[in-house]
């Protein structure tokens, strides 16, 4: 790709491979297995594969590869593993750099998936996990030790939308030779680049954003060439949790208009935010976009934008919060996030609901919270929507 490439201009032609009919659209190559033209052949291909030279699916495939190599270009990192599911993403970058032994810090205020991966599948295999409060860096510091293996957060927590100050996060891991993995999901590769600040290994769910129709699971692990196709390429391949070509076309295709989709999302969620502050039916609006965030300028700094999710804060706890959430005609009852229709959840009973009481307030995830996930219908109608609901909460 042309250095002088802008990131609107990858996103629609980086990493494309054509076939000798010179498809504008990126081909999907729909099979498991390739053919080689000799025995010798096949003996050096697995010795030793070129760029273009493929061995089975679950290693590679041209229509994956395209969406590996777009989105290391996004995102500047030098190559990426694209995976089954977010989740995949994340146990994959975690588990193939760990072993028994290591001890891995991490951010409490995580996605409830996450949580569980550090809280009841790394100790299984003698991980100690020590977890603090992501935005307190004296916490971090006192927690990172000599024989820190690992550093784990979210950019933006899911879903009290807490932001971590990479840049300091990756220094106190780096000092201690620690990796940073950063999942990245709430930030978007449009408005964060984890990997110029500072992070080592950044995993997406393109399920949200990338794909941001509703169409697809899908992942993506990116960091340096020596990671990816090192220990990440070889724990990926052996326990099959690789992308499928249909899956990596669709998040293609979605890259394309990734980043109109996501700055209008931005735009209308801070919209909502200023509208909704000062709601007497909320306790507190939760946006990083907003003045009154907690790291606000940190959010300026690091992002420049508050990204799509809005946390709501509903007086009256679930009862009242449940009742908003059924008098919403426009807004969606759904868990996912990142899509072009409005998708609204309440975590407590649903993300997060596997989490004791106890967990959940320490998390500051209440009865009363609504987690917003703004899409692209209007402005307007997705105020007038949300307001006319919070008068039946």
């Amino acid at each position: 790709m042309p250095k002088n490439w802008n990131s609107r201009t990858a996103l629609v032609h980086g990493g494309a491979r054509r076939s000798q009919y010179n498809e504008v659209s990126e081909a999907i190559f729909l099979t498991q297995g390739f053919v080689y033209d000799s025995a010798e052949a096949a003996e050096a291909r697995f010795i030793e594969s070129g760029p273009d030279e493929f061995i089975y699916a679950r290693y590679g495939n041209p229509t994956v590869a395209m969406f590996e190599e777009r989105m290391a270009l996004l995102e500047g990192a030098e190559d990426g593993f694209a995976t089954a599911s977010g989740m995949a993403a994340v146990n994959g970058a975690l588990v193939s750099l760990l072993k028994a032994g290591d001890h891995v810090v991490s951010s409490r205020a995580l996605f409830g998936s996450c949580l569980y991966i550090l809280e009841e599948i790394l100790p299984r295999y003698g991980v100690e996990v020590t977890f603090v409060d992501g935005t307190d860096l004296t916490a971090w510091e006192a927690a990172i030790r000599n024989d820190t293996a690992l550093v784990f957060c979210e950019t933006i927590s899911n879903p009290v939308l807490e932001v971590i100050d990479l840049e300091a996060v990756a220094k106190l891991a780096h000092e201690k030779g620690a990796w940073l993995v950063v999942d990245n999901v709430f930030a978007t590769p449009v408005f964060s680049n984890a990997m110029e600040q500072g992070a080592d290994i950044v995993v997406y769910s393109a399920t949200k954003h990338i794909d941001g129709q509703g169409r697809a699971l899908g992942g993506i692990i990116l960091g340096s060439r020596e990671d990816i196709r090192g220990p990440i390429e070889t724990y990926m391949k052996h326990t099959g949790g690789a992308m499928s070509p249909f899956t990596a076309w669709i998040m293609l295709k979605g890259l394309e208009t990734i980043d109109l989709r996501v700055k209008a999302q931005a735009e209308t969620a801070l919209a909502l935010a200023r509208a909704l502050q000062h709601h007497e039916a909320l306790t507190q609006v939760i946006y990083p976009g907003l003045d009154d965030h907690p790291q606000a300028a940190l959010v300026k700094r690091q992002m420049g934008a508050g990204g799509t999710v809005i946390a709501l804060d509903i007086k009256g706890g679930k009862d009242a919060a449940f009742r908003f959430l059924n008098a919403l005609e426009i807004a969606l009852i759904s868990n996912n996030l990142g899509d072009a229709k409005t998708i609204v959840t309440h975590p407590a009973t649903t993300t997060h609901q596997r989490l004791s009481a106890d967990q959940r307030a320490a998390l500051g995830i209440g009865d009363g919270l609504v987690r917003l996930s703004v899409g692209l219908e209007d402005s307007d109608d997705l105020r007038a929507d949300l307001l006319q609901a919070l008068a039946e909460a």
